[in-house]
Formats: structure tokens, sequence, C-alpha cells
């Protein structure tokens, strides 16, 4: 016979059932009182979209590119986020800023095309700590479900916070809690 790992095998009663036993009655009552006992309890449910769950305060959702005070875009396109990045989600291309779009981009560098390609990325919040910028956060806000593969790709235009002097509200929103 072979000796147990755990210590938590039990011998199995191998004598005949008698007539109690065969009405199951005594299991059919012990699996009811399991059961009633339940009803009592509180649902671990939640009805979702009317409620929401409490997060963990190190919970990363969705990328957001940030803006400062004035507005202006804080990505300077070095690079940096994409290097950091362990699945190679982010792609960037930098541009030089045309004069007279200073109230656009806060440095002379940005980024022209940013994206971030949501079925690659694990979620890690490098990216997050690599940008010396503070320009990319990760935010308190779910990834949304989609059928195509292409909604997955978030462009630069998807990725921007709403603007903090032309949209105050949609900024403090999208700006969540941290």
């Amino acid at each position: 016979m072979m000796q147990s790992l755990t210590n938590r095998a039990k011998p199995v009663d191998r004598r005949p059932m008698n007539f109690v036993d065969r009405l199951y009655l005594p299991a059919v009552l012990k699996g009811m009182s399991i059961t009633f006992g339940h009803i009592f309890k509180k649902p671990p449910t939640i009805k979702y979209p009317e409620q929401t769950r409490e997060f963990s305060p190190v919970f990363r959702g969705l990328h957001v590119l940030n803006r400062d005070e004035e507005g202006r875009e804080r990505c300077t396109a070095c690079g940096l986020c994409a290097v950091a990045c362990p699945a190679e989600a982010i792609t960037m291309e930098a541009a030089e800023r045309e004069p007279g779009e200073e109230n656009l981009y806060r440095e002379e560098k940005y980024a022209a095309r940013y994206e971030i390609n949501m079925l690659r990325c694990i979620f890690c919040g490098l990216c997050e700590e690599a940008c010396p910028k503070d320009a990319i956060y990760l935010s308190e806000t779910f990834a949304p479900s989609n059928f195509a593969r292409k909604g997955f790709i978030y462009g630069k235009k998807d990725l921007l916070i709403p603007n903090p002097v032309t949209q105050p509200e949609e900024y403090a929103k999208a700006k969540g809690k941290r």
C-alpha cells in the first residue's frame, strides 16, 4: 500500500447499505439544509452597471495620454515607454513642432502617431514608470470589449485626455481619482 503524502485520506466504508441509507433521505436533507443556508447569505454578485465594484489601489486599466494644466500634450515622443514595454505593444512616430503650435505641444518634439495594441498589452505599468514627463498613465477604466481586432488598437485620439481648459468636466472625469 502506498503512503499518502498529505495524510488527508479517509477510509471508505464498504459495508452494505441498510434500508435508511438506501432511501438517501439523510443525504437529501443535508443537501437541502446547505442550500437553505445560502438563501440568507449576501449574494456575491453585483448589479453592474448600476453598482460598481471597489478596485484595488494598484488596479491598472486603460492607458491615457496626459496633458498639462494649459491643455498642451505632455508626450515628447522620447520612446522610453515603447522601449520599456515587454510586450512591444506601443508604437510611435515623432515630429517637430511647427511655429504657432506652442499652445498644442509642450516641447519642440511631439508624438505625431502614438498607438497601443491592447491585444498585446499586459497592463504591467512599465510604460507609466518609464515616462519622464508623466505623459502616460494607466487609468481606472476597464478595457471595453470589441468584435474586431482593429478596435483594440488605440490611436492618439483615443488615448489623449480631454483638454482641461476647454473641457474641464470631461477632463476631471477622465483623470479619475488618482
